[in-house]
């Protein structure tokens, strides 16, 4: 099937903001996604490398701040 991988990469980020949490490497988020989905966000940068045997990611400053501002953006209700 055909799909439009930066749609679907914005979509991982943003849910990623949900299973984030914050320790002595800074954020974290639960990698329960698809290889192939994990590998695009890490290949941009945006959290370590997915194949570890860490059951979550490193997400890099960058990473965790567009990650809160594509959940605002997509999941947020207006107040």
């Amino acid at each position: 099937m055909d799909f439009h991988e930066d749609k679907v990469d914005e979509m991982t980020l943003a849910l990623m903001y949900l299973v984030t949490h914050g320790d002595k490497y800074g954020s974290r988020a639960w990698k329960g996604f698809d290889w192939g989905t994990m590998d695009r966000p890490q290949e941009k940068g945006y959290i370590s490398d997915p194949k570890s045997k860490a059951r979550s990611v490193v997400m890099t400053d960058e990473g965790f701040q567009l990650s809160k501002e594509l959940f605002q953006t997509y999941f947020e209700i207006p107040k």
